[in-house]
């Protein structure tokens, strides 16, 4: 009975019970004697009614014992960790990183004191001497467990008086050591006389033992009779569980019976027609997997039925379903091991078959001729074989188109230059054997027109590899649109799952019977209307024979994955084929993207193909300066050609090809050298011929003008018969001024707007032609300069001097460009892109130039008139006759300069040259008169200055256009001091 504890039903009420804990009396503060747990106990302090029921098993299994204590006290409250132990209970086991600290005293809560507790005294203080008066009165009540206790501490204390070592749970004396050490062998030597001392030595021994034994039986008496009560109640409780393993067992035999009647009456009939309908199921499986192992026997005579009406598509779904189904349904089938390995190579056949199929239809796609008017060459084969390539994840085809454009490409030029040739009779083919030699030899236009036609191929070559292409991105996206659809509605579908389910009932149980689930029995009869559902939807491939009609609950006669692969979406191409988009594509979602951003980076590839032969062809007739010695018509010609044909290609591929443009820049800045170096030239010789003489002014150089004073800056033109008519004026007419100009100045306006148009034709040259421009208009700065000012003229034209009126007529052609400067600048700055606008400044350092050119030559006059009036004065007497012959010279010098100027200059700048001629002539005439000592006294020399200075003074008002001019003639004078 001393384990039978573990496994009472019925808690106690006792003190050292664990099951329940007895509260004790808070008064009492002596603790009571320990006594055994009462496992079985007659009357049980807890529910009366426990004793009487009857057992549960599912009661009895829950109950709690002492085997279900699993915390070690003296782990929980003890650290290890730590050196010491504290002396605190509370704290000694939260680890080592605890500091104790002092608290501070809460500001929330009053300080309490004795005070505080008076009321309260003064309230229990009659109440405890009531208590105390009964306390006196009455005997106490823990008198038996003060004897009990007092008991109990003597019976230690006998106990102590027992060595440890019969204490210890190891206690054998088959130990030599406890034997040697309860029982010493000196006790039981009698040799060497001593035996007397020996016997009364072991008698000792044997009433030590004996004592110890004595106080064992006393203390085990005791205990027994401390636990009398418990022993009997022991006793008697073994009859009563007796007594419940009697009823238990009847239990379960009435249980075992019923469960028996049960399963005669409920089950075994069900069972029975499970086991029918199992086997039904079991015989429609092999009927229906022999009618598979049949379909699947015919599927290499359809595939290659399918193969010879290039249905690659069909041909790849039917291997592939196929292979599903040995895998699945027909996996471990002898008769079948080698149809996989035959099927697997016959995939391999069928991709080499395809990418052959597809780089013959690329060839005939692209070399078709160019006149026929259908953009696309069989749809539908190309749409069966890019479904074909993409189900099998050759996506090289895109590169076998490639190679295959470029091919065409070169044909495309070819067989241009040979029908070009054919029709050109100066070229004798049997001489000239090489193409690029016969290219060569055409002119201009013969040339231009074979340029024009091999643009004019290039571009419905174009046309036709974007139809293709686009017909295969369609494809590709139809395909995406297609994965992410069917994930779409798998994530519905998972959703939906979920949601069913978390609203079914979690708790199902199973009966098992002969070794199978009888829910799956159930399953199998559920599924049947679906599997026939699935079974109407399922391929068939070509030659498959349906289900029969008496097949109406036949399930396998495919799989799930089979049919769920066959089953296609319809979408529609744009050239309006509708396809069927099967769901088992290999390609995920980045691959398919990936693949569509190829197909449009093959279309830019074409753009470039097609302007690199375009470059190839424009070299190759450049080779021996061609284009270069083209004239400006024919350039222009040709670069409008070729930016129409890029803006062409743009407009098909949308991406603007760099190549061409960057052949057309190179020449176009050949081109803008030479014609740059060109006019310079002819401007050169120009200038090195000119004699500096005023020139008539041909009708159609007015006409030029004028068009620019309307804002137009373009050569006009020519016009026959009323031109002819018109006679050269003398003067040009710019805006009601007139200039008189050379020849030189008229061509190079002419010149000008010969820039400025080849810039509205070519904009691409516009900061080339700005700096050549520039660069002209500097070169006739200084070089009219060199010829005028600097009297370069006399040794390369032959003059014999250089005259005022040679520096009057430089002046105002200086003056006419001056005054064009900024319609050029407004005409270039239209065209610049804001960025390069800083270019602009070359003018204003041109203008700059010119104006300082300008103000040269008016000092020039005026040092011409400084240096006669110095030659003239210096001889002057003041003497009779008046007007003195000096004045008389000088008035005739004055006379002829303004007839030299004035009909050059404007009137203002001529008055304004004359009044710097006059302040020289005051200048040297006051020094003049301060050498002769010639003051203003009003005597006879004063009168005779004031003569010769008034006929002066009449003669330079007399002349045209200084009437009103301001001479203030009396700063001659000295003032007085």
């Amino acid at each position: 009975m001393a384990s039978s504890h573990s496994s009472s039903p019925v808690p106690q009420g006792s003190s050292s019970d664990v099951f329940f804990k007895i509260e004790v009396d808070p008064s009492k503060h002596i603790r009571p004697v320990p006594s055994l747990p009462d496992v079985c106990p007659k009357e049980p302090t807890g529910d009366s009614h426990s004793l009487y029921v009857a057992p549960s098993l599912v009661t009895d299994q829950h109950r709690w014992t002492v085997y279900h204590s699993k915390v070690n006290l003296p782990a929980a409250l003890n650290d290890p960790r730590l050196a010491k132990r504290e002396s605190d209970f509370f704290t000694k086991t939260w680890g080592l990183d605890f500091v104790d600290t002092e608290v501070i005293p809460s500001f929330y809560l009053p300080q309490i004191s004795k005070e505080h507790f008076t009321v309260y005294q003064q309230e229990i203080s009659q109440r405890e001497k009531i208590h105390e008066r009964c306390k006196n009165i009455c005997p106490p009540k823990d008198t038996f467990e003060r004897t009990l206790l007092h008991t109990h501490d003597k019976s230690r204390t006998d106990l102590e008086q027992v060595p440890k070592i019969f204490m210890k749970p190891d206690f054998a004396l088959d130990d030599s050591l406890t034997f040697n050490s309860v029982l010493p062998w000196s006790h039981f030597n009698t040799a060497g006389g001593k035996g007397n001392r020996d016997a009364a030595s072991s008698k000792l021994l044997q009433e030590k033992l004996s004592h110890y034994l004595d106080i064992v039986e006393v203390n085990i008496a005791h205990q027994i009779s401390l636990r009398s009560e418990a022993f009997f109640h022991a006793m008697t409780s073994q009859h009563e569980l007796q007594d419940y393993l009697k009823k238990t067992s009847q239990a379960v035999k009435m249980l075992r019976d019923k469960i028996a009647q049960i399963d005669k009456v409920m089950c075994e009939g069900s069972l029975h027609i499970l086991r029918l309908a199992l086997t039904r199921n079991n015989c429609v499986k092999v009927y229906n997997k022999l009618k598979l192992m049949a379909t699947v026997h015919q599927t290499q005579p359809t595939v290659q039925v399918l193969l010879s009406t290039s249905e690659f598509v069909g041909a790849l779904d039917l291997i592939a379903t196929t292979q599903e189904v040995l895998q699945q349904e027909l996996q471990g089938i002898h008769s079948f091991r080698h149809l996989g390995s035959q099927l697997c190579e016959l995939e391999k056949l069928i991709d080499k078959m395809m990418i052959a199929e597809f780089s013959t239809y690329s060839h005939s796609d692209l070399n078709r001729p160019l006149e026929d008017d259908c953009q696309v060459l069989e749809e539908e084969r190309l749409i069966s074989l890019v479904f074909g390539l993409l189900k099998q994840r050759k996506l090289n085809f895109l590169e076998i188109y490639g190679e295959k454009m470029i091919i065409t490409a070169k044909n495309i030029i070819k067989q241009c230059v040979i029908n070009k040739v054919s029709q050109t009779e100066e070229i004798d083919t049997d001489v000239v054997v090489k193409l690029a030699d016969q290219v060569r030899m055409l002119n201009f236009p013969q040339w231009f027109d074979l340029l024009k036609d091999i643009f004019s191929k290039f571009t419905i070559f174009l046309q036709r590899v974007k139809a293709t292409l686009n017909i295969i991105h369609s494809v590709v996206l139809s395909v995406l649109d297609k994965n992410q659809r069917t994930r779409e509605l798998e994530e519905i579908s998972q959703q939906k799952n979920a949601a069913k389910d978390n609203s079914l009932d979690t708790e199902v149980a199973y009966l098992i019977h002969e070794g199978m689930f009888i829910s799956d029995a159930f399953g199998e009869g559920e599924l049947t209307p679906i599997a026939v559902d699935t079974t109407s939807q399922r391929n068939a491939s070509p030659n498959s024979e349906p289900c029969s009609s008496d097949s109406v609950s036949e399930p396998e006669c495919t799989t799930d994955s089979s049919s769920s692969k066959e089953r296609t979406s319809s979408s529609a191409i744009p050239g309006g084929v509708d396809i069927m988009v099967s769901e088992d594509m290999k390609l995920t979602d980045s691959e398919l993207g990936k693949l569509a951003n190829n197909i449009q980076e093959l279309l830019y590839s074409a753009s470039d193909i097609c302007h690199d032969r375009a470059v190839k062809f424009l070299m190759s007739r450049a080779k021996d300066g061609f284009l270069e010695k083209l004239n400006s018509m024919e350039f222009i010609t040709l670069s409008r050609l070729m930016e129409t044909f890029i803006l062409d290609t743009e407009q098909i591929c949308g991406r603007k090809s760099t190549s061409l443009l960057g052949a057309l820049q190179s020449q176009a800045i050949k081109f803008v050298n030479r014609f740059h170096e060109e006019r310079k030239t002819k401007l050169s010789l120009l200038l090195d011929n000119e004699r500096w003489k005023q020139a008539d002014v041909p009708a159609e150089f007015q006409d030029l003008v004028d068009s620019l004073s309307d804002g137009k800056i373009a050569l006009p033109e020519k016009k026959s018969g009323a031109t002819e008519e018109r006679k050269p004026a003398e003067v040009l007419i710019v805006e009601g001024q007139q200039y008189a100009v050379v020849g030189t100045v008229l061509l190079l306006i002419r010149i000008i707007l010969e820039y400025c148009q080849c810039v509205d034709n070519i904009p691409s040259v516009t900061t080339d032609m700005l700096t050549r421009l520039s660069d002209l208009l500097k070169y006739f700065n200084s070089r009219s300069c060199q010829l005028v000012l600097g009297a370069g003229a006399l040794q390369v034209v032959g003059l014999k001097t250089i005259t005022t009126k040679n520096l009057a007529l430089s002046s105002r052609c200086l003056q006419l460009i001056v005054h064009y400067i900024p319609v050029i600048r407004a005409h270039f700055e239209a065209r610049l892109p804001p960025k390069q606008y800083s270019m602009l400044r070359h003018f204003d350092h041109i203008t700059k130039d010119y104006h300082d050119h300008i103000a040269e030559i008016s000092a020039k006059l005026v040092a011409i008139m400084d240096s006669l009036f110095d030659k003239l004065l210096s001889k002057y007497e003041v003497k009779a006759p008046v007007p003195s012959a000096c004045f008389r010279n000088i008035c005739k010098q004055m006379t002829k300069m303004h007839e030299a100027i004035f009909d050059l200059l404007p009137e203002e700048q001529t008055q304004m040259l004359f009044l710097r001629i006059n302040a020289s002539y005051k200048l040297h005439l006051k020094k003049q008169l301060s050498h002769l000592n010639v003051i203003n006294d009003g005597g006879p020399q004063n009168g005779l200055v004031t003569a010769d200075v008034a006929f002066y003074t009449g003669n330079l008002q007399a002349l045209k256009g200084l009437k009103d001019l301001d001479l203030n003639m009396a700063e001659i004078w000295e003032q007085k001091r």
